[in-house]
């Protein structure tokens, strides 16, 4: 009740124009200059970021199909698209004038070749499939594979040095075996691989506790080293990037090149 019959401090003010500020959500506040370079792989990576936004809005026009229920572009998916494109026109500014359309530097650089979806919706404005499936769809996946692979072994690597207990190493070898696996026949992993397999078996074998012990299982000293010889060795491979781990990058990687 006190408060109640205390004058106020200040008396706020009415809002009045002058107060009003600018919210650059996408836009950053500092003044930023693109070099061609620059432009180039950026423009790279909002193509790419357009392309798996068309896959998805693609994919759920199939999934209403199978439900045989009336195809409707998602909202969410549209507004985010026009962002992206909107996203291009600006990057595109940063070139020397007079600056390109969107259509014609797609063609020039050859991102319209590397992402036939993008150029499709740039042109119609609609999420269009392609009959063939396009050579860059492969990108991301192996790009994910191979992070996830390095990932595995530092982890695996971590573990068996730090941990107490070695229980779950087997099935950590296994995982990595599995992904080893989705990389068909590509010569530096494989024989890694047949490595694992074949000595998988007596890893395992080596945790299983003997009846009753209440110790934690741990590997003996030489399968220890062979597994950080294993690790080392995936490491070394897929950091070094061979020439047939590559394969599914070879556009992105040509497309930077000519940038430079």
């Amino acid at each position: 009740m006190a408060v109640c019959l205390t004058e106020p401090l200040c008396k706020p003010c009415m809002y009045h124009v002058k107060f009003k500020v600018e919210l650059h959500v996408k836009k950053s506040l500092m003044p930023v200059h693109l070099s061609c370079e620059q432009v180039g792989l950026e423009m790279l990576c909002l193509c790419g970021q357009l392309d798996l936004l068309i896959r998805a809005q693609v994919h759920q026009f199939q999934e209403q199909l199978t439900r045989d229920s009336c195809t409707m572009e998602s909202y969410a998916l549209q507004r985010q698209g026009a962002e992206i494109i909107e996203q291009m026109h600006l990057c595109l500014e940063h070139l020397p004038k007079p600056a390109p359309e969107l259509e014609d530097y797609l063609d020039v650089v050859g991102l319209s070749t590397m992402f036939p979806r993008v150029e499709i919706f740039v042109i119609h404005g609609s999420p269009v499939d392609m009959l063939d499936k396009p050579a860059l769809d492969g990108y991301f996946p192996h790009i994910g594979k191979l992070n996830q692979l390095l990932v595995l072994c530092q982890q695996l690597e971590d573990d068996i040095r730090h941990l107490g207990s070695h229980k779950y190493i087997a099935h950590q070898l296994s995982v990595i075996y599995q992904v080893l696996s989705s990389f068909r026949s590509i010569l530096p992993l494989a024989g890694i691989r047949k490595d694992i397999e074949a000595k998988f078996k007596e890893i395992k074998t080596a945790l299983v506790p003997e009846e009753g012990s209440k110790v934690e299982p741990q590997l003996p000293r030489h399968h220890i080293n062979w597994i950080l010889d294993i690790t080392q060795s995936l490491i070394s491979t897929v950091s070094s990037l061979p020439e047939e781990l590559t394969e599914d990058l070879n556009q992105v990687m040509a497309f930077v090149s000519k940038l430079k």
